[in-house]
C-alpha cells in the first residue's frame, strides 16, 4: 500500500512539471518579457552585487594578508572600513593608469593620421593618374560615369525631405541619449552605494540568507544548497583571480617581447593587451587590433613583426598558460574551458563568457562527485553480492 502511494505521488510530480514545461512553452514570449522587465527593475541591484562580489575578492586579500595584523578591538572596527577604502583605490588607480595611457596615444595617432592624410593624397593621386593613362578599361570606366545623366532637382528634394525628418528623429534621439546617460548615471550610484552596503554587512547578510533557508528548506535540502553555493562562490572567486593572473602574465610577455624587438609602445600595448585579455580567449584580439594601428603609423613592417609576434605569444597563452592558470584556478579540465567560452560567448556574449567557465566548473564538480557515489555505490552492491555468492 506505502509503496503504491510513493508511485502515485511520483506520478503526480511527473505530471505536474510536465504541466509547468508545457505552459513555459506555450507562454514563453510572455515570460521572457516578465523576466526582462524585471532585470530592468533590479538593474542597479544585479550591478551592485557584481561590483560587490569584485570588491571582496580584493577586500578580503587586503583583511588577510595585508591588515592580518590587527587584533585590537578599535582596529577590528577598522579593518573592514580601510580595507574597503584600499580596494577602491586600487581599482580606481588601475583604471586611471590604462585610460591614462592608451587613450592620449590613441588621440595623437588619430591627430598624426590626419596630418599624414594631405601628403599621402599628394603622392597617391600622380600614380592614379598614371594608372588611368596605363589601363584604357579604367580610362572608359570614368568617362561612362562623366556621361551619366545626374537629376540634381531629385537629389535636392531627396536632402530636404532628409533634413525635415531627420530633425525631429536627432531631436528624439538627443533626449533618448541624455535620458539614457542620466538614467546609466543614477543606476551607477544606486549600484555603487548598494555594493557599499553589501560590503559593510556581508557577514550579517550571510547570517540573514542562512536563517532563511533554514527556515523554509528541509535540513537536508537546505545544507545542499547552502553547498552548491559555497562551491558557486569559491568557483567565481578562484576564476576572476586566475583570469586577472593570466591577463596580467600575457600583457608581460608583450612588453618584454616588445621591448627586446625594439618596437615602439612596448609599455601601452602591453597594458592594453592585459586589459582587454579579461575577456576570455578572444579579448586580446582586440589589443592586438589596436596595438597593429598605432605601430601602422610609424613603420608598417614593425606592425606586420608585431602581428607575427602577437600569433606567437596567442598561441602560448591560448594552448598553455589560459588552460593551465585558469582552468587550474577553478579545477576545470582544459578542454572544458575552451568549451565554455565558446557556448557562453554564442549564447550571451562576452558575459557569457566569463559567467559559463565558473558555471560549468560547479555543474562538473556536482556530476563528478554523483558519479563518484553511484559508481561507488554499485562496487559496493557488487562486493557484497559476490561475498554472498562465495558464501552460498
Amino acid at each position: 500500500m506505502g509503496f503504491q502511494k510513493e508511485k502515485i505521488k511520483q506520478i503526480r510530480n511527473l505530471m505536474f512539471l510536465a504541466a509547468l514545461l508545457i505552459l513555459g512553452i506555450i507562454y514563453s514570449g510572455s515570460i521572457f518579457q516578465g523576466i526582462g522587465f524585471l532585470s530592468d527593475i533590479f538593474k542597479p541591484f544585479i550591478y551592485g552585487g557584481v561590483v560587490a562580489f569584485i570588491l571582496n575578492i580584493l577586500m578580503k586579500s587586503i583583511e588577510e594578508k595585508l591588515l592580518g595584523s590587527w587584533k585590537g578591538k578599535a582596529a577590528k572596527k577598522l579593518k573592514r572600513p580601510v580595507s574597503m577604502i584600499l580596494s577602491i583605490i586600487a581599482i580606481v588607480l588601475v583604471l586611471a593608469i590604462v585610460f591614462g595611457m592608451v587613450l592620449p596615444q590613441i588621440a595623437l595617432t588619430v591627430s598624426e593620421i590626419g596630418k599624414k592624410i594631405p601628403a599621402f593624397m599628394e603622392n597617391i593621386l600622380p600614380k592614379i593618374e598614371q594608372l588611368v593613362k596605363d589601363e584604357p578599361i579604367i580610362a572608359d570606366w570614368v568617362n561612362q560615369l562623366e556621361s551619366v545623366e545626374i537629376n540634381w532637382d531629385s537629389i535636392m528634394n531627396n536632402i530636404i525631405s532628409f533634413l525635415k525628418n531627420g530633425a525631429g528623429n536627432m531631436l528624439n534621439s538627443t533626449f533618448n541619449v541624455a535620458g539614457s546617460i542620466i538614467s546609466g548615471v543614477v543606476n551607477g550610484v544606486i549600484a555603487f552605494v548598494f555594493a557599499l552596503y553589501i560590503l559593510s554587512q556581508k557577514e550579517r547578510l550571510a547570517n540573514q540568507g542562512k536563517r532563511i533557508i533554514s527556515a523554509y528548506l528541509p535540513v537536508s535540502v537546505g545544507d545542499r544548497l547552502l553547498e552548491i553555493c559555497g562551491l558557486l562562490y569559491k568557483n567565481f572567486s578562484s576564476f576572476i583571480t586566475g583570469q586577472c593572473l593570466e591577463a596580467v602574465i600575457l600583457g608581460s610577455m608583450f612588453v618584454v617581447s616588445m621591448s627586446l624587438a625594439r618596437m615602439p609602445y612596448a609599455l601601452m600595448v602591453g597594458v592594453l593587451i592585459a586589459v582587454t585579455a579579461l575577456i576570455p580567449i578572444v579579448g586580446a584580439f582586440i589589443g592586438c587590433a589596436v596595438g597593429a594601428f598605432l605601430i601602422l603609423i610609424n613603420n608598417p613592417l614593425q606592425a606586420l613583426w608585431f602581428v607575427i609576434l602577437f600569433l606567437v605569444l596567442q598561441q602560448i597563452e591560448g594552448n598553455l598558460i589560459y588552460p593551465k592558470v585558469v582552468g587550474n584556478s577553478v579545477g576545470l579540465p582544459s578542454i572544458w574551458v575552451l568549451m565554455a567560452v565558446s557556448i557562453g560567448g554564442s549564447l550571451f556574449g562576452v558575459s557569457g563568457m566569463l559567467v559559463f567557465i565558473p558555471l560549468m566548473s560547479t555543474c562538473y564538480a556536482l556530476l563528478r562527485e554523483s558519479v563518484n557515489k553511484r559508481n561507488a555505490a554499485k562496487m559496493k552492491v557488487q562486493a557484497e553480492e559476490k561475498e554472498d555468492c562465495q558464501e552460498g
